[in-house]
């Protein structure tokens, strides 16, 4: 006896037995129950999702010897024959390679004759989407108005080919695409009964190779079957899908974190000698990557059994969430214009740098990048040193950023490494600023004593001042920025910076500490940071001040063009007006102009 794939051996054959539809099934069984029947169906969904299967089964309980039902015996005439493909009263139609009026116009004729053995005539038009316009009108006043002996059951996989006026006659039920799990979870039931060993994380692979169809993935199973002996190991399913192991991926997200250069270019060198596909990689990686930004924000994945959720669990613990994000938009943009490259590896590659490019760029990650302060070159001889500074006089260190210009005080301990020289400020420019939070006096400066990073920072009022400029120049991106420059700083008491911000979302979350982490490094030592939620006042923060800048080049725009006296003539003279927000304001760096 010839062997019968799985696909056709275990197609459904009662509503019972259809997997991942219960929607359709709840309303067909509800209308076959309470003889409420309509004249004509449309089923709408990819292919493999059970189109054809719904329409036997539906067929079969409409012409059950036992009667109307929603459950056929599957033992009578009809319901053997109709599952053979033999009952004279049930036809499929391929609308594919039938798809004219002359093929609509026979079938119609026909339709008018009384079943010959059966209750109804049954007519299924699969792929109906491909039947001409004449076709379509051909079929219109039937499909409206058939004899009482006579059923319509539409499929297709584009339903927006399918003239409205089609529509409109039938009842729309749209197949969903299964999710992995369940397509894994039949296929185990399957190879339960088929008495095929199997490992389950095999079948996870071969449902998300499915893409939501069960005939896709018994299909699969049938191949994969043959090519591991009948025995479905993960390795093997792997392998014959040609899919990336994902410990792979996971090490790829680790150096890419890290800013490894060559532990990526040799996971890219692995996947290509694997003779993987990097457009697959990517996109393997991009789920990754949603499900460990998934796992930061809600603290769990969809599926905790899976093998690789400690991993994920690590990534999402070790990854700033910002750079989640960075990666996962370059792993889609990359696959998208992966067919642009000169080749697959080249491609990937170069996706790969880019994404390191970003991780670079943060101050997390590579020791050339930081943001570390450095002292100003001493101006004065050893002789003019002084020893006895006082702990309240305003000091002014400069980072690499010019802009990057704070306030602080320090208690004796030892220097960061890059600083040059201890802060010299000339007789001139010892001015003492009253302290926000009075505090003891610390012992003072010695220029022989070192700096330590667990010295306590004592910042002066003029710190509080200038937070706006400091904070709108830290190195940030994604919601760290915005906590950053929304924010205006309340108070300072040694290691602990305290900021008020209005919303409590910015109040929350992994980018709280991304701030706190970048403040450290810029101040050249650890530091602790609150942040609380309040009214702020009028410009305390970095975006306050950048709106009210803007509201005040705009204001400044429009008198100007109000006030000249081209504009004056033309109002005066034709009674012209300046419609209202027309002018725009030029940035004094905007260089779109020439």
């Amino acid at each position: 006896m010839s062997y019968l794939v799985l696909a056709r051996k275990w197609r459904p054959r009662d509503f019972e037995g259809l997997v991942g539809q219960e929607h359709v099934v709840r309303a067909l069984t509800h209308a076959l129950t309470t003889q409420r029947l309509h004249h004509a169906w449309l089923f709408t969904g990819t292919r493999g999702v059970g189109k054809t299967t719904l329409s036997r089964i539906l067929a079969k309980s409409l012409n059950c010897e036992t009667g109307i039902t929603a459950k056929p015996c599957g033992q009578c005439r009809a319901c053997t024959e109709i599952d053979g493909g033999r009952f004279v009263d049930y036809v499929e139609l391929d609308a594919a390679s039938n798809r004219g009026v002359d093929e609509m116009t026979q079938l119609l004729e026909q339709a008018v004759y009384s079943p010959a053995a059966g209750r109804f005539k049954v007519y299924m038009i699969d792929e109906v989407h491909m039947l001409t316009g004449h076709a379509f009108n051909a079929m219109l006043k039937t499909l409206e108005e058939p004899p009482a002996h006579v059923k319509f059951i539409l499929a297709t996989t584009d339903p927006q080919k399918i003239p409205p006026t089609v529509l409109s006659r039938c009842l729309q039920f749209n197949l969903k695409q299964m999710p992995p799990e369940a397509v894994a979870g039949h296929l185990s039931m399957v190879l339960t009964e088929e008495q095929v060993p199997f490992e389950s994380a095999a079948l996870r692979l071969i449902g998300l190779a499915a893409s939501g169809s069960m005939r896709d993935a018994l299909s699969l199973t049938d191949q994969a079957i043959a090519y591991s002996g009948a025995n479905l190991t993960q390795d093997a399913v792997r392998s014959m899908l040609g899919s990336v192991d994902q410990t792979l991926l996971v090490q790829l997200t680790r150096a890419l974190t890290n800013a490894q250069a060559h532990e990526v270019l040799s996971i890219a060198d692995a996947l290509n000698a694997r003779g993987l596909s990097f457009r697959g990689a990517l996109g393997d990686l991009a789920i990754m990557l949603s499900r460990v930004a998934i796992y930061q924000r809600v603290g769990s994945t969809s599926d905790e059994d899976d093998s690789l959720h400690p991993e994920i669990a690590e990534l999402a613990a070790s990854t700033p969430a910002d750079l989640v994000q960075l990666f996962y938009t370059v792993a889609v943009h990359g696959r998208q214009e992966l067919v642009l490259a000169p080749d697959e590896y080249a491609g990937f590659v170069m996706v790969c740098l880019k994404m390191l490019s970003f991780a670079q760029a943060g101050p997390a990650h590579a020791p050339a990048e930081k943001k570390t302060l450095k002292s100003e070159p001493a101006q004065a001889s050893a002789s003019h040193r002084q020893p006895d500074v006082q702990p309240d006089v305003q000091t002014d260190v400069q980072t690499e950023n010019p802009a990057l210009a704070v306030f602080i005080e320090s208690a004796p301990s030892d220097p960061p490494p890059d600083f040059a020289a201890n802060v010299q400020v000339p007789e001139s420019e010892l001015h003492p600023q009253p302290e926000l939070h009075p505090e003891p006096e610390p012992t003072p400066i010695s220029p022989t004593q070192p700096i330590t990073a667990a010295a306590p920072i004592r910042v002066t009022s003029a710190f509080l001042q200038e937070w706006p400029v400091f904070a709108a120049n830290l190195p940030l991106t994604g919601l760290a920025q915005q906590l950053a420059t929304q924010s205006a700083c309340q108070s300072v008491r040694d290691q602990h910076i305290t900021l008020q911000v209005r919303t409590e979302a910015l109040a929350k979350g992994p980018h709280v500490e991304r701030v706190q982490q970048v403040l450290g490094e810029a101040l050249g030592r650890a530091v602790k940071l609150t942040v609380t939620v309040g009214d702020i006042a009028q410009g305390a923060s970095a975006q306050m001040l950048a709106d009210e800048r803007a509201r005040e080049r705009q204001q400044h725009a429009e008198d100007v063009v109000q006030n000249d006296p081209f504009v004056r003539t033309l109002i005066e003279s034709f009674d012209a007006q300046v419609v209202p927000g027309s002018v725009r304001s030029v940035s004094p760096d905007d260089s779109s102009l020439g």
